[in-house]
């Protein structure tokens, strides 16, 4: 079923109602935590602080301008809505230097990207436009992957979900490292858009995670060395120093889980991650996303930017 359907499905008012609600706290903290870190893109960790939403700074723009992670996320929700096919998303994606912005243009699209799109208007399919080597592992299909879990979370086949993550973070990054950090951010959002805890939910997914990988070698490898400590509670124990707030996905699903498991709230999550410096408008936007589905709308402060936002 479409997005759009779920949504006009008047048999069922709470069921409209509770989707409006679970798309709403994800899009909006995404949005948010995208605009807070904007202005403060790769300075340095320590040399600013950000409390409140502020403008200009790296990109000299007015204060709550979104970059490429929300365009492209909103892109991603438009396909899932018309239920077009790949090759349509790649076109949103081709429409996205202009569509989807808030002034007209867009700004911070990453090389991996760039480089499928690129590919896509060379003639190459959508399934083989992403990057495949190991330099190909930016954080840009983690940044704009998140409305798949508003349109998977229904879908209690573990196996099936995975798989349609992994399609569509294909389309730009292919190498399995990648792969594998999509497929635990979005199963990690479909558990909070289900009401689950981080703490509970870590121990609750993990053997479905390890099972899935484990039927491909090639996944696995990926998952053991790069990603498995995010399911030990030392790792939500670190120091701020012994996290890195690079643009490598590694990093940044980390970095994002870092910050929210070791906070009470969207804002101190989301301020968090943006001070820590580096790709903070991507670093901000996916602890924005996971704050949301964690904490819900009503979690997210209302003041501001982020009542504009809320409102209109």
């Amino acid at each position: 079923m479409r997005l759009r359907d779920k949504w006009e499905d008047d048999s069922n008012q709470y069921r409209r109602y509770n989707l409006k609600q679970k798309i709403n706290s994800v899009i909006f903290g995404l949005a948010i935590g995208d605009a807070l870190g904007v202005p403060v893109e790769f300075r340095d960790r320590d040399t600013y602080h950000i409390s409140d939403m502020v403008g200009y700074g790296t990109y000299n723009q007015p204060a709550g301008t979104w970059s490429d992670d929300t365009s492209l996320s909103l892109a991603l929700i438009e396909h899932l809505c018309e239920d077009s096919d790949l090759n349509g998303l790649m076109d949103k994606f081709v429409a996205c230097q202009g569509y989807l912005t808030p002034f007209g243009y867009c700004f911070d699209i990453g090389v991996a990207t760039n480089q499928a799109i690129e590919r896509y208007l060379a003639g190459v399919s959508p399934e083989k436009c992403g990057g495949t080597s190991e330099r190909d592992n930016g954080n840009g299909a983690l940044m704009r992957i998140s409305p798949l879990a508003l349109h998977l979370y229904e879908n209690f086949d573990f196996s099936y979900r995975s798989k349609i993550i992994e399609k569509y973070t294909k389309l730009t990054h292919a190498h399995p490292r990648s792969i594998v950090a999509s497929i635990l951010y979005v199963q990690l959002l479909i558990g909070f858009l289900l009401n689950i805890r981080l703490e509970k939910l870590l121990c609750q997914l993990k053997p479905y995670l390890e099972d899935y990988f484990k039927e491909k070698p090639e996944y696995w490898e990926e998952y053991q060395e790069h990603f498995r400590e995010i399911f030990d509670r030392e790792f939500y124990q670190k120091s701020r120093e012994d996290i890195a707030s690079t643009g490598y996905v590694v990093d940044t699903l980390k970095a994002c889980l870092w910050c929210l498991g070791t906070t009470d709230s969207f804002e101190e999550a989301v301020l968090k991650a943006v001070n820590l410096g580096g790709d903070t408008d991507t670093i901000g936007a996916i602890t924005g996303t996971l704050a949301g589905a964690h904490y819900q709308l009503e979690g997210i402060p209302k003041n501001g930017f982020n009542s504009w936002l809320i409102e209109n």
